[in-house]
């Protein structure tokens, strides 16, 4: 990933760099209120500045980067405050999601859905039932077509909002993750019966979920600056 002889262009090697924190971020590798500091990550990464540079700028427009004059870079943390509007952004914004893609979802993406759901059902590991979840969610998701802005920015905010689902999954007792998978079911099948209004009244109330049971954790916040 070297860009020292020239060899690759700077904003390859930018996006590279941005792609490969973003993934480190989500994975909780690198936890909200952790500074990065561009000279150590040239260094572990091989390369120079510059691209260090643009990537944590394009981190920073995507809301995971923290940018401070004269002070560096730190990942970005949330207040209660700040996660309680974010979730609450997501209820109107994704049901709004659904609804552009529903129509549109085959007979082969219901199937995908089981089958991913049929994973979820049986792990218990947090970090494996991220990955499936996101891949749930956004395969309800894939048929929306004209409304990339909306789905962009939706994106964002599942991002901006990892840690904070990471925190709220490692909560959740047997009950809750019973309840996490029946929702998952019941939007299944309203999906599937073509049941749209039905399916984002399910997703709205899922998200909601999560922003109450966060309310009342606030230590889940008291760590992250």
């Amino acid at each position: 990933m070297s860009d020292r002889d020239g060899a690759v262009p700077a904003t390859v090697a930018s996006q590279r760099i941005a792609d490969h924190l973003r993934d480190r971020i989500l994975a909780g590798e690198l936890a909200p209120g952790a500074r990065i500091i561009q000279d150590e990550l040239a260094e572990e990464l091989r390369t120079s500045r510059l691209p260090v540079r643009e990537a944590l700028r394009i981190l920073h427009s995507q809301g995971l980067v923290t940018l401070r004059a004269n002070q560096g870079a730190w990942v970005t943390s949330m207040d209660m405050r700040q996660c309680e509007l974010t979730y609450k952004m997501r209820e109107r914004l994704e049901p709004l999601l659904l609804t552009e893609s529903a129509p549109r979802l085959t007979v082969e993406d219901i199937t995908e859905l089981e089958e991913i759901q049929a994973r979820i059902d049986e792990t218990e590991d947090v970090e494996k039932f991220l990955v499936l979840d996101r891949r749930f969610h956004w395969t309800t998701y894939r048929g929306h077509r004209d409304a990339d802005e909306l789905a962009t920015l939706v994106a964002r905010l599942w991002d901006t909002t990892q840690h904070y689902r990471r925190a709220f999954t490692r909560l959740a007792g047997e009950r809750r993750w019973w309840t996490i998978r029946a929702e998952h079911r019941l939007l299944i099948e309203a999906l599937r019966d073509h049941d749209h209004s039905s399916a984002a009244d399910v997703l709205e109330l899922h998200i909601r979920r999560t922003r109450v049971e966060l309310s009342r954790h606030p230590e889940v916040f008291q760590n992250t600056a």
